[in-house]
């Protein structure tokens, strides 16, 4: 059987890497690649031409429902279903900086945040919950289809001990509560989805690359290392864990 799994901001870092994961382990994978801006993808357009028979590439803004509609829409005329979905574009910040006190937040930086790490993947899933519930179970066992957010540890309520980063902390605890309503109602009936929201560890990115200064180097990940370990949850998921927060290492975290 053919599986067909559709990459979320994948021009680069972790959503590239999931790309050249499945391509390479999942032989008879179908990848479908979307990001902003696919004219400037160039490692995109390269993974496209060594496997021009099994990536597909699509425009499409997370934070404009009408392109997400449109892909979905062509997905569902050229697949008719879908087995892995991975949402992973995120923003820090619109100025690239998180806010460090109280005095640097402002409701449109918040805004955009918000728009690109929360609601662009629940407008997703909204789009795409008609194609995952017509899986075919190619991603794991005992449900049609994953459904995976890339979230982040500091997102956590509990773990929350230093502050700051309001815009991308709050998006992201949003998007775990996201996942989680996602989780029971996609659960619900004879097709299920698994939803799971996945901390990739602090990886060697160009999201996160201007903070690792006190990051030691044992956690400071490739990209590679990191998708090898979210994979291995993904492809090992079952119906009891969906909802749930887990960590690069396969440690279910404290939402």
């Amino acid at each position: 059987k053919m599986a067909v799994a559709l990459l979320q901001g994948s021009s680069r870092g972790l959503g590239l890497q999931f790309c050249k994961y499945i391509l390479s382990k999942h032989r008879k994978a179908m990848v479908i690649a979307t990001c902003r801006a696919p004219d400037t993808g160039n490692q995109l357009r390269k993974l496209k031409g060594d496997y021009p028979n099994r990536v597909t590439i699509l425009k499409l803004d997370v934070t404009r429902e009408d392109e997400i509609k449109d892909v979905a829409d062509a997905v569902k005329e050229q697949f008719g279903k879908l087995d892995l979905l991975i949402n992973s574009s995120a923003m820090l910040h619109p100025s690239g900086k998180g806010e460090t006190s109280l005095r640097d937040v402002s409701a449109e930086g918040f805004a955009k945040t918000l728009a690109t790490n929360a609601v662009g993947p629940l407008v997703m899933a909204k789009y795409f919950a008609p194609l995952l519930l017509k899986g075919s179970g190619m991603f794991g066992h005992q449900h049609s289809a994953v459904l995976v957010n890339m979230t982040a540890k500091v997102g956590s309520i509990s773990d929350n001990a230093l502050g700051g980063w309001y815009s991308y902390r709050l998006s992201k605890a949003a998007l775990n509560m996201a996942t989680k309503n996602l989780s029971i109602e996609l659960g619900h009936g004879r097709k299920k989805v698994v939803c799971i929201s996945l901390h990739p560890g602090t990886v060697d990115t160009d999201l996160s690359r201007p903070h690792h200064k006190n990051v030691p180097k044992d956690k400071l990940f490739t990209p590679e290392y990191s998708v090898q370990c979210l994979m291995s949850i993904v492809e090992n998921i079952s119906m009891d864990k969906t909802g749930s927060f887990f960590a690069w290492d396969g440690s279910e975290l404290p939402w």
